[in-house]
């Protein structure tokens, strides 16, 4: 069988990888992306990683590729006409004018009906296109609109579609329980405005011509239409026998740390918190899925001011293991929050307790606040009997280690800590496929994080 490729464009990171039909990546690429300036507005670096992505898919040129999956990060709408975009699409992390976003909240929906918090920025999508439809409203009026995964799809394509686990994704666009358009997309006319709806799993056609010629792949590969990039690593969970079936949440970390529970009981959006980023998503079957989220990846960076590699990097780990005692014994703990607000704890602002001097210490010590955070946000959606911690923070042994002291009846497990998202897309390709390799049951730390937790929480006012 042919190889498949995966494109993944997360917040912080492009990534394309090459994989065998049996389930083996056989090549990696990666790009920092960079934020791109319209006047004093930031968007997606659409045009930079386009350019990118075509040498990227050039280094495959000659291999039997049969298929493309892209995956992207959910907070990303593109507005075009034809194959171009109209203008670059905003960065979700770009400020919504005040004026616009109080007009924008008086037209949502509810919580109930959506499963969307309020969220800032452009975090809701809904806010995106509300100002989108004030700034460029001739065009955006005859403007084909789709989520970032699938612009990508169309530009390898030709052919637009949408898909319901980005539209699902904290958008204000989505009803999960109906599994159609909410009323808000319908009143503002951007329900007929989207690509028409195609299964995460559907092939939407051949690779263009242009991009075949460009790249050197095969005219026969064939353009998946993808999904949100926290959907594909709920995918791959699913692949163990340990999870698939089973009450289970998957920790999905990165820039952000998102929990999503899987779960039999029916979904109530009435039992979640929609003031502490708790959520309903959607997975690639159109379920429901419990989900709370927290910008732990952003906040680690925030204070370590390197590469959050240094929290997880394999060598380290026995020393920061070993700085956990100290930690301890003199209360040093980071409060609550430092991306504002997102989280569990939107309205605190963080900062340190007993600020430690050394650096295993400052680095231990926000993995514990990691896992305080973590716990919370897991308790909030009501997760139970098993948690997968997969991405790139699943080797913080601190920080995973914690999560199973802070969890004692949970069975907390971690996987791959790199290749979980485009795994679960490639079993969209050939979904009998499973993860190599077990699952690895974590040890709690030996340490006691009862009393370090209580002081953490009086702090917070946690669950006030």
């Amino acid at each position: 069988m042919s190889a498949i490729i995966v494109i993944d464009l997360g917040k912080t990171l492009s990534k394309v990888s090459l994989w065998s039909s049996s389930g083996e990546m056989l090549d990696r690429q990666v790009r920092p992306n960079e934020r791109a300036e319209t006047g004093d507005i930031s968007r997606l670096d659409a045009l930079g990683i386009e350019t990118w992505l075509v040498e990227a898919l050039g280094r495959y040129a000659g291999e039997d590729v049969g298929a493309i999956v892209p995956v992207g990060h959910g907070a990303g709408v593109v507005a075009v006409s034809g194959l171009t975009p109209i203008f670059l699409p905003l960065d979700y992390e770009q400020p919504v004018p005040p004026n616009i976003l109080a007009a924008y909240r008086e037209e949502r929906d509810s919580f109930v009906v959506t499963g969307s918090p309020a969220l800032p920025g452009g975090l809701n999508l809904g806010a995106q296109l509300y100002w989108m439809d004030r700034l460029y409203p001739r065009v955006m009026a005859g403007a084909t609109l789709l989520p970032w995964a699938q612009y990508w799809a169309l530009f390898l394509s030709g052919r637009a579609a949408s898909e319901v686990t980005s539209l699902g994704c904290h958008s204000d666009l989505w009803n999960p329980l109906r599994g159609r358009f909410a009323p808000l997309a319908d009143r503002m006319g951007w329900s007929r405005r989207f690509a028409p709806l195609s299964r995460a799993g559907d092939i939407l056609g051949p690779i263009r011509p242009e991009i075949a010629a460009r790249t050197g792949l095969p005219a026969t590969t064939q353009i998946y239409t993808g999904l949100h990039d926290s959907n594909a690593a709920l995918l791959a969970a699913r692949g163990f026998a340990e999870i698939e079936g089973h009450e289970a949440t998957i920790l999905s970390t990165g820039t952000w740390f998102v929990a999503m529970r899987l779960t039999a009981e029916a979904v109530d959006p009435t039992r979640l918190r929609e003031g502490r980023d708790c959520l309903v998503n959607v997975d690639a079957y159109g379920r429901p899925v419990p989900s709370a989220r927290f910008m732990g990846g952003r906040e680690i960076e925030t204070v370590i001011e390197i590469d959050t590699r240094r929290v997880d990097i394999r060598p380290d780990q026995p020393k920061l293991l070993a700085a956990v005692p100290a930690v301890i014994e003199k209360g040093a703990m980071m409060r609550p929050t430092l991306a504002p607000d997102s989280g569990p704890f939107p309205d605190i602002k963080g900062g340190w307790l007993a600020e430690p001097a050394d650096w295993y210490e400052r680095r231990a010590a926000m993995c514990l606040y990691a896992a305080l955070v973590a716990d919370t946000s897991l308790s909030l959606i009501g997760s139970r009997d098993r948690l997968l911690v997969e991405g790139r923070f699943a080797e913080a042994e601190v920080f995973v280690r914690a999560l199973a002291a802070l969890r004692p009846e949970t069975q907390v497990f971690t996987a791959n800590a790199h290749n979980d998202v485009s795994f679960g897309a490639l079993r969209l390709v050939d979904p009998s496929l499973r993860p190599r390799g077990q699952l690895v049951r974590v040890e709690p730390l030996g340490e006691d994080l009862s009393r370090y937790r209580q002081r953490w929480t009086a702090e917070t006012g946690a669950f006030a």
